[in-house]
């Protein structure tokens, strides 16, 4: 690094190793590591003690915790389930009595296991009679296509022959039908006789297998005992029937390839080519009309009878098959069993859906009729065997007759209470790392947190159902105040302490901790309280769902109780959603009570629309032009060096509010009127004026309830820094009249303190460097760098950022943000021409050929 000073050379000052050696050359010393007089330490009672008060407090709340969260331990059974009997103890008398947890068990698994009660959809009905219907007709037209079958009574043709005509192929038929004309004997021409349209070939019949051939002598023997039987008008009537049924036959054919098209996906999806069956085959042109319309009844009514019955969800294909051909074979002709079941397979769905009010009733009462579980006894026989593990029933007995040995549990409570301590170890290490200076009162207000989660607790009815914990209010409350790292800390300490003390259900407890958990890591990034809110709903949602997915997980009849799980997690979701309006509620109150910076109030804080902010705007408006500048260096330092942000760009926005107390005494209110201080004409007097913008603040912030956090900007901006013009005025008035005048220094001096944090030492810095930067016109960024450095080196050679944390190597960063700051803002701008007019006039582009001084005439 090079400081560099504005109008003189520049002078090697790099911030290397100090240490150098000793037998190396002398190297310049660095402007920064000047020897320097420390402040004298403090009297000694103004010294730092050590005190007992932490190692008490600490004491008093793992003791606190232990005893409050502790209950369990205190009347706590020696001969507990699961535990051997040390004595055969027998029963004093005869007694019946209730064994309330297994009753309580039992009637839980009665209501979760409790079979769902399920009622038939009627538009779903409706829906598969639709689509039942759209599908028999498709059959009818195709019907409609084949025409009447059989064309010829089975009594004059067989049906066999009659279908083997229709669909034999055109050779053979032409073979068949000459070969009848033929054997008739002295044939003579009948022009009414069909004559085929080619020429039979007498090969076809000698290479046909042996199934076609006999099939096609039959056809051939029926036929020449029709034609020898009848008139030749009757044989020619039925040659043209058998014409028109195979016509009509390749029709029906066309039809149900068209089907089987349109149930095909084209060849560009065939990624997702499915087989899909078709419900209309060559088979269904087999079937008499007479059979179809026997099917057709007989499909809607096993449809009707099966949907009566209703369809469960999850019934297993195989067995939906078996039913529908049971209902089948009861309805529908043997012939057209095989197309009523591939129709009803094509729309049969599950009907039936369940009915939430009639299955929350019903699971209601068989609780209700969940008989007592009670536990008897007979004066005199053992209850427990010596060396026997005591059973539930057992242990409900010997609690009856007070043979359970309650007492306290002291080496379980001394257990818990290490479990106590290394939870606030944890929270003690993990607050020295995150919040090195917490406050006693921020320390006070997280016992608060803490204890009022058992509290809450333990006020509540012993129920599983109505368990409440406000973990979701201590995860947004600590994350808000005192960062996600911490909240989420406090949060799972409190989840493994209250299951252990307090004995809560699991499922409750982790899924509020997991709703705390969310709200702890997202409520300290909010910047508003909508955000805020709309994290509450998040929270609530986060806790239904945990709370539905450990019940569902847990649970060995989730399966048919969904509406009762929906229940409970809703009530939890519920929960966790009120326990955000409390704390979005309690925030505002806890926040100006025990004096805590968030996120969202420094962002309030910053609103200009504060009255304080709109005051410094109206009666000093120099002074408000001068802080926006400032907070815009010091956010933007602050960002570069990863400091709380917030907190700069709210604390700039007070650190001089005390000069509304004499606008007029401070040169950027002057508006270039007269000086103030030259009608004074008093160094001290105007040293006390400027100073007392330090203390007024104060004050002003005292009145207006800033935080302290706030209010330390006011004082340590400034730091005790020398006022050097007035200081500089008495030495002059002192060396020309030295009886009297005398100069201490201290008066010219600002009370301090400097600067205790890193973002108090960067306003420090951006406030001396504003004015300097400000008064810079057209100077080169290099040379605007020299002076930033110069100043920031002045502050650090005179001690003021001793105690703020800042170091020497993020000077530079520092000081060439501030340069980028001012550079953004004083960037030039275009200088148009007298010859344009008006600056407000709009500028006459020229046209094509134009020249820009005829433009400029125009205009």
């Amino acid at each position: 690094m090079t400081w560099v000073a504005p109008g003189g050379p520049a002078a090697d000052v790099s911030l290397g190793d100090p240490s150098a050696p000793g037998d190396r050359p002398p190297t310049p010393r660095h402007p920064l590591d000047v020897p320097t007089i420390r402040p004298p330490l403090p009297p000694p009672s103004q010294r730092p003690r050590w005190s007992l008060r932490q190692p008490l407090a600490l004491i008093f709340t793992v003791t606190t915790l232990t005893g409050l969260m502790g209950q369990r331990f205190y009347n706590q059974p020696g001969l507990d389930v699961g535990r051997r009997s040390p004595t055969t103890i027998l029963a004093s008398e005869s007694a019946t009595v209730e064994d309330v947890k297994s009753t309580e068990e039992k009637r839980k698994a009665a209501r979760t296991g409790s079979i769902p009660v399920l009622k038939v959809d009627s538009s779903l009905n409706q829906q598969i009679y639709t689509d039942l219907q759209r599908w028999v007709d498709q059959g009818q037209a195709i019907r409609q296509a084949l025409g009447p079958f059989p064309p010829i009574p089975f009594s004059q043709i067989p049906a066999s022959v009659q279908l083997y005509l229709r669909d034999v192929e055109e050779s053979i038929w032409l073979t068949i039908v000459e070969t009848v004309n033929r054997s008739r004997p002295n044939p003579s021409p009948n022009p009414s006789v069909p004559v085929p349209r080619s020429t039979p070939d007498p090969a076809n019949t000698a290479v046909l297998d042996e199934a076609t051939r006999a099939a096609t002598d039959q056809a051939i023997a029926a036929l020449t005992r029709y034609r020898n039987s009848y008139p030749t008008e009757d044989y020619v009537a039925l040659l043209r029937k058998l014409f028109q049924a195979r016509e009509n036959y390749q029709l029906a054919l066309q039809l149900m390839e068209t089907e089987r098209q349109s149930l095909t996906p084209p060849l560009e999806d065939a990624s997702s080519t499915v087989a899909i069956p078709l419900i209309y085959k060559s088979e269904f042109l087999q079937i008499s009309d007479q059979v179809w319309q026997e099917t057709q009844q007989g499909i809607y009514r096993a449809l009707e009878r099966i949907l009566t019955q209703g369809i469960a969800p999850g019934v297993p294909s195989d067995i939906l098959d078996r039913a529908v051909r049971v209902q089948v074979k009861l309805e529908v002709p043997a012939a057209g069993e095989p197309l009523a079941v591939d129709l009803l397979g094509r729309v049969l769905q599950p009907n039936l859906i369940q009915d939430a009010d009639r299955t929350k009733l019903m699971a209601e009462q068989a609780a209700d009729a969940v008989e007592p579980v009670y536990v008897t006894s007979r004066q005199g026989e053992p209850i427990v065997k010596m060396g026997d593990e005591i059973t539930q029933a057992q242990f409900v007995l010997l609690d009856h007759f007070n043979k359970s040995e309650r007492s306290a549990n002291v080496w379980g409570l001394v257990s818990f209470g290490l479990v106590v301590t290394l939870g606030t170890g944890i929270f003690v290490l993990v607050s020295w790392r995150c919040h090195p200076k917490m406050r006693n009162r921020d320390r006070l207000l997280v016992m608060f947190f803490v204890l009022s989660t058992p509290l809450l607790a333990l006020s509540t009815p012993n129920v599983t159902s109505l368990e409440i914990s406000s973990l979701p209010a201590v995860g947004i409350l600590m994350g808000s105040f005192y960062g996600s790292t911490l909240g989420s800390v406090t949060v799972g300490v409190l989840a493994v302490l209250l299951p252990l003390g307090l004995n809560m259900d699991p499922d409750i407890v982790v899924a509020s901790a997991a709703s705390g958990l969310v709200a702890a890591q997202i409520a300290g990034r909010l910047r508003s309280r909508e955000e805020l809110a709309l994290l509450g709903a998040g929270v609530g949602l986060t806790q239904a769902l945990v709370q539905l997915l450990l019940s569902v997980s847990l649970s060995a009849a989730a399966g048919p109780v969904w509406s009762l799980l929906l229940k409970v997690a809703a009530v939890q979701g519920l929960q966790g959603l009120a326990w955000c309006v409390v704390a979005l509620g309690l925030s505002p109150y806890l926040e100006h009570l025990f004096d805590l910076v968030t996120p969202i109030r420094l962002a309030e804080l910053s609103s200009p629309n504060r009255p304080l902010l709109q005051r410094l705007a109206l009666e000093a408006p120099g002074t408000f032009q001068h802080t926006l500048f400032v907070a815009t260096l010091a956010e933007a330092a602050a960002r570069a060096l990863r400091c709380n942000v917030e907190l700069v760009r709210a604390g700039t926005l007070y650190h001089d509010i005390g000069k509304m107390h004499d606008p007029e005494g401070f040169i950027e209110n002057q508006m270039g009127g007269a000086n103030k201080h030259d009608q004074i004409n008093d160094p001290w007097r105007s040293a006390d004026i400027i100073k007392k913008h330090v203390s007024e603040g104060l004050v002003m912030a005292k009145r207006c309830r800033l935080p302290k956090a706030i209010k330390a900007f006011i004082p340590e901006h400034q730091g005790t820094m020398l006022i050097a013009y007035f200081h500089h005025q008495a030495q002059q008035l002192e060396r020309e009249d030295p009886a009297n005048y005398g100069v201490n220094e201290l008066d010219f001096r600002y009370p301090g303190p400097i600067p205790q944090s890193r973002e108090t030492g960067i306003v420090m810095l951006a406030d001396s460097c504003e004015a300097a930067l400000r008064s810079l016109k057209d100077a080169t960024p290099e040379a605007a760098l020299a002076m930033v450095r110069k100043i920031v080196r002045g502050r650090w050679q005179d001690q003021q950022l001793v105690e703020s944390g800042l170091k020497r190597e993020e000077m530079d960063k520092i000081a060439e943000t501030f340069v980028q700051i001012w550079q953004q803002f004083h960037h030039k701008r275009i200088s148009y021409p007298a010859a344009i007019g008006p600056a407000l006039a709009p500028p006459v582009i020229p046209g094509p050929g134009a020249s820009p001084s005829s433009a400029a005439v125009k205009s």
